[in-house]
Formats: C-alpha cells, sequence, structure tokens
C-alpha cells in the first residue's frame, strides 16, 4: 500500500511520491463516502474536508497543520460509521507520511 518515500510514481514525475499517496487515499475515502447509502449528521463535514483535504494534495506540497486539522474533523465526522474505517485510516497513514509540525522558532526544542 505505502510507497517507500525514496521512490517515485510509476509516472516518472517529479512529484512528491507523499503527496500522491495523500491523493489517492483522499480520493479513495471520498468514492467510498460517495458510495455509502446511509445518511448521518456529519456526512457534511466530511465531505468538505475531505474536499479540502483533495484541493490540498492537488496543490503540490501541503500545509502539515491544515492537514492534520481536516483529518481530525474528518475522522469525528465519520469515526464511528465502520464502513469508512479502512478508508479512513488510509487517509490518516498518508498524512503521517508528512511527519509532525517542527516546534515554533524559541520553542521547547530550539
Amino acid at each position: 500500500m505505502l510507497r517507500s518515500l525514496g521512490q517515485r510514481s510509476v509516472t516518472g514525475s517529479d512529484e512528491d511520491p507523499r503527496v500522491v499517496e495523500l491523493r489517492t487515499a483522499v480520493s479513495r475515502l471520498r468514492r467510498e463516502l460517495a458510495a455509502l447509502p446511509s445518511e448521518f449528521p456529519d456526512r457534511g463535514i466530511a465531505e468538505d474536508e475531505l474536499a479540502t483535504l483533495a484541493a490540498m494534495a492537488a496543490g503540490g506540497m501541503p500545509e502539515i497543520p491544515r492537514l492534520r486539522s481536516s483529518l481530525l474533523l474528518v475522522a469525528a465526522a465519520i469515526g464511528s460509521v465502520s464502513a469508512l474505517a479502512r478508508g479512513l485510516t488510509e487517509v490518516r497513514e498518508a498524512v503521517d507520511l508528512f511527519g509532525r509540525t517542527p516546534p515554533p522558532p524559541g520553542g521547547p526544542h530550539s
């Protein structure tokens, strides 16, 4: 499922493989959510935040704090829908490829 960070996509482009992984995972989860016949209260929030994640992935290098914020909103919105658990895990793993946000200058780890 996850490619090594050192590998490039099969198309031969110089695109960051983390961005490719994020775009793939988000696209898959959006399709799964669209195919889900049942409605639930926070479906609109999940759809909006997945659209935001897709836009960030399409734009190149996403802003890590915003990625994590969108992931939290998606997880809160669809976390109890078991049919989407695998797709949500894949999106989380793709976001995790970007690592942690560095502490601000002058912070405890400077």
